[in-house]
């Protein structure tokens, strides 16, 4: 009598929810060892996983315990080899590992020795599992990718800021079919990333771990997981924030991305604006080192990324001439697609950029202009200030509610009031996304109710405004940061250049210098040109 251990395994989760599979092969693993006199020491049962590869965590911990030494088992039998694996190669590796610390393997239904002969059976047939797997997958993408065509979500786990909802659709192997919603709390988040990244925060610029430190300091997680550098990063390149879900874009196995003639683009309702994402792209490229160079991130450059084409939409970049003796700022559309797709023309850079900053300079950075729309702006807090208190009183009761509300669920699981099954954890899901939705909201309240515009005294605005005269005019350095942080958009059209931003960020550049020290400016400010733009004149 040999002790032996069973292994079985099905390929999807439906099939496992159904039991399509593995009482079966329990049962028929079981009636073998009882024929042939084994005693089974443990059951390892897999349910939804593909015997493709080896990323499978009751298979791991089966080859683990199986060749440990002294070997517990003395075989482990499987239903037929392809519940073991569907690669023959992998097949004969794991094969050889287990007879090495003294565990055969063994299949019921497709019985072979251990001699040569045996052998070569045995690696016919899992040859022909292979082959009928990689058929079965064909079949199975193809279908996918149609199914995706059509608009319908194919997988289990949509992308954050999104859940799929069922749209009462019945597939061809009778599920129901898909599609991606918004969900209003995640989204919440993604534009609160995207805004960081453009913006800052409190006077500083911030990077994608930045970001992430913030977010997990305000207790905001990703689906109950930490932010990190690159799950920030992951959000800021996803293109389904603005429409664009793109299926079959990943090879798995090779860990890289498909050629884009493999992809299949499904349409979403965006989350953030096409020029919003534009202007994310644009400066992580910019910043990207295997895409340009550190020491040019740095570069005079002031405008790249922020200057469009007021005629086609195009953004502005920098071209050069007589082997980089001369810098222009040229029109994409132009450069890409010729001179009959824009009428635009080419602007010398440092013209562009001296006017840009004159310009700045002295209309918008005028002590009279700053205290005129610091005054419009003080008029508008003060008339939104009663709703705002309600707004927050009621953001606050919401939060304690959730927070006693998801205690009590926690409590009916430890206590066996409630199974810790799917739905709970889909409900716990929502609850945490709201909390973390209301958290922003709240945190954006304070924010505009902490900005101090009664304490702007006159003369600390007017040093204010000279200081940060001199220096956009005297430190190109300076000058940059604010801009790649502060502009919304920069658009030329002829002669005539128009710049947008918020009134909101200039109190807040304000507010953060010293009150006793009107001299100071601080390093960054977000978002302080007014939003309805600034005609400064024409370019020559």
């Amino acid at each position: 009598m040999a002790v032996v251990a069973l292994y079985a395994r099905v390929s999807t989760a439906s099939q496992a929810d159904a039991d399509l599979s593995i009482p079966d092969q329990i049962r028929a693993m079981r009636q073998w060892c009882q024929s042939n006199g084994h005693a089974i020491a443990v059951e390892y049962i897999e349910p939804g996983a593909s015997a493709t590869d080896d990323r499978r965590p009751v298979f791991q911990q089966l080859i683990e315990e199986a060749t440990r030494a002294p070997g517990p088992f003395g075989a482990i039998i499987v239903h037929s080899w392809s519940r073991f694996f569907r690669d023959a190669f992998q097949l004969e590796l794991y094969r050889r590992r287990l007879y090495k610390a003294g565990t055969r393997l063994v299949s019921i239904t497709q019985p072979t020795s251990d001699d040569p002969s045996g052998d070569m059976v045995r690696q016919i047939l899992s040859t022909f599992d292979e082959y009928q797997s990689k058929e079965n997958g064909k079949h199975t993408l193809r279908a996918m990718k149609e199914n995706a065509r059509q608009g319908y979500f194919n997988g289990s786990k949509p992308p954050f800021g999104y859940c799929a909802i069922d749209t009462g659709i019945t597939g061809s192997k009778g599920t129901k079919k898909k599609r991606l919603s918004v969900d209003a709390a995640e989204a919440a988040i993604v534009r609160e990333i995207f805004n960081l990244y453009l913006h800052g925060h409190a006077g500083e610029e911030l990077g994608a771990k930045s970001i992430a430190v913030l977010l997990n300091a305000r207790g905001i997680t990703l689906r109950g997981q930490r932010w990190t550098r690159s799950r920030v990063h992951g959000v800021l390149a996803s293109s389904t924030y603005i429409g664009r879900y793109h299926f079959n874009q990943r090879d798995r196995k090779a860990k890289k991305n498909k050629p884009e003639v493999e992809w299949v683009v499904t349409a979403v309702d965006p989350i953030i604006e096409s020029e919003v994402f534009a202007r994310a792209k644009a400066r992580r490229e910019a910043r990207a080192p295997t895409q340009i160079a550190p020491r040019l991130v740095n570069s005079p450059t002031l405008l790249t990324g922020l200057l469009k084409c007021g005629n086609c939409g195009a953004g502005m970049t920098l071209s050069t001439g007589k082997g980089g003796r001369y810098r222009y700022y040229k029109c994409n559309t132009r450069i890409g697609r010729g001179t009959d797709c824009c009428p635009s023309r080419s602007i010398p850079m440092a013209k562009l950029d001296d006017f840009v900053l004159q310009n700045l300079a002295e209309k918008v950075c005028n002590p009279g202009r700053i205290k005129t729309m610091l005054a419009e702006m003080q008029r508008n807090l003060k008339a939104g200030r009663g709703t705002e208190g309600q707004t927050m009183r009621a953001l606050t009761r919401e939060l304690e509610e959730l927070d006693a509300g998801t205690q009590r669920l926690y409590e009916a699981v430890e206590k066996g009031v409630l199974p810790s099954d799917a739905s709970l954890q889909e409900r716990v899901r929502k609850l945490a996304a709201r909390r973390q939705a209301i958290l922003i909201e709240v945190a954006n309240s304070r924010q505009r109710a902490s900005l101090p515009l009664d304490r702007f005294k006159p003369g600390h605005i007017d040093a204010f405004a000279n200081v940060l005269k001199q220096k956009l005019l005297g430190d190109k350095g300076f000058a940059k940061r604010y801009l790649r942080l502060l502009v919304a958009d920069i658009r030329l059209t002829g002669n005539t250049l128009r710049m947008t931003g918020s009134y909101a960020a200039l109190a807040d550049a304000i507010a953060q210098t010293k009150m006793g020290d009107p001299g100071g400016v601080p390093t960054f400010a977000p978002n302080w040109l007014p939003d309805q733009g600034s005609n400064l004149g024409p370019a020559d």
